[in-house]
């Protein structure tokens, strides 16, 4: 497989998830608004749970609605991102591979990713990500000089202003939507709120 791009939007949601819910482990969909061939562009994440990931039926659940919204945006589902509680343990569970399975049978170069909370710190010089892809019949780690995240400090940057801000507080996850359904599981607000802080900083992370 080539290059994994991340956007500054997808990175900094799943940055917030997990600053949100610092206790547990959490995860979400990878999304893209490009076409099928090429490097992959990972546009965008949609959060999805912070407590049971591994009940399949809500895991279910959200796949379907997050399959239809998709279809109607024009976006698809690329991968899979997970946090685990333990911060020390950045290593897929069984629940992150069997989803991030299920993704690959519709989308053959779909990625794992992982988050590493040793990592995520204020002015880490590395994204604290994992990323795994499908090979041989197994997810094996991905090469790190495939995976391009950039203008990195600007990313920073920006993940720093919204976690500053207490902007963590504005993202919803499908846990949270199912609480209350008023709570937007696109999060448009924040969506919003992230491509502000981008445009004045470089025109297009």
């Amino acid at each position: 497989m080539g290059e994994v791009e991340l956007s500054c939007l997808a990175y900094a949601k799943m940055y917030l998830h997990a600053s949100q819910f610092p206790r547990c482990s959490v995860n979400g969909l990878l999304l893209s608004s490009s076409s099928a061939g090429g490097a992959l562009c990972i546009t965008d994440c949609v959060p999805l749970l912070h407590s049971h990931l591994s009940l399949a039926p809500i895991t279910q659940l959200a796949l379907t609605q997050v399959d239809v919204w998709c279809a109607q945006t024009q976006q698809r589902i690329v991968g899979y991102y997970q946090a685990n509680a333990c911060v020390s343990d950045s290593s897929p569970t069984p629940c992150a591979l069997k989803i991030a399975e299920k993704i690959f049978e519709q989308c053959n170069n779909a990625v794992l990713l992982m988050i590493d909370g040793e990592k995520m710190f204020p002015g880490c010089r590395v994204p604290p990500i994992v990323m795994y892809e499908r090979k041989d019949a197994r997810w094996a780690l991905k090469d790190k000089h495939t995976i391009m995240l950039r203008q990195w400090e600007e990313t920073c940057s920006i993940v720093n202003q919204l976690f500053s801000s207490g902007d963590q507080a504005l993202l919803v996850d499908f846990d949270s939507h199912l609480d209350d359904i008023t709570k937007d599981w696109t999060n448009q607000k924040l969506n919003a709120k992230i491509m502000e802080l981008v445009s004045p900083a470089n025109g297009n992370v």
